[in-house]
């Protein structure tokens, strides 16, 4: 019985983490200017919003009871984990350069 509790933890502590790295992703492309995705040579802004958008929300409703309802399979999840890996890792670093952000997150108030 303890293993299957364990189990059931760590499923919900899996989906979870797919989650918060899903609004991440949104979140992050939602933010970033539309024509720095074309300067990067990425697909649309549009088209990246509806991709996480939808990754999002399937990883939202695929988190289990107690705190999800868990109508979607666990491998719906892991697309969406794919899907906003693919954003943080390929397409943010490649827009990066041209969205005229800072590494700060703000602008330059000067000094060293």
């Amino acid at each position: 019985m303890i293993f299957a509790s364990a189990q059931v933890l760590l499923l919900l502590a899996f989906s979870l983490v797919i989650l918060v790295l899903a609004v991440w992703a949104l979140v992050d492309a939602l933010r970033r200017p539309a024509s720095a995705f074309a300067a990067a040579g990425k697909q649309t802004k549009q088209i990246w919003s509806i991709i996480l958008g939808v990754a999002t929300v399937v990883a939202f409703i695929a988190v289990p009871p107690p705190l999800g309802i868990g109508a979607f399979p666990l491998f719906l999840a892991l697309l969406s984990a794919v899907a906003a890996i693919v954003y943080l890792v390929d397409v943010r670093p490649a827009i990066g350069p041209h969205s005229g952000r800072r590494g700060g997150g703000g602008p330059s108030r000067g000094g060293w």
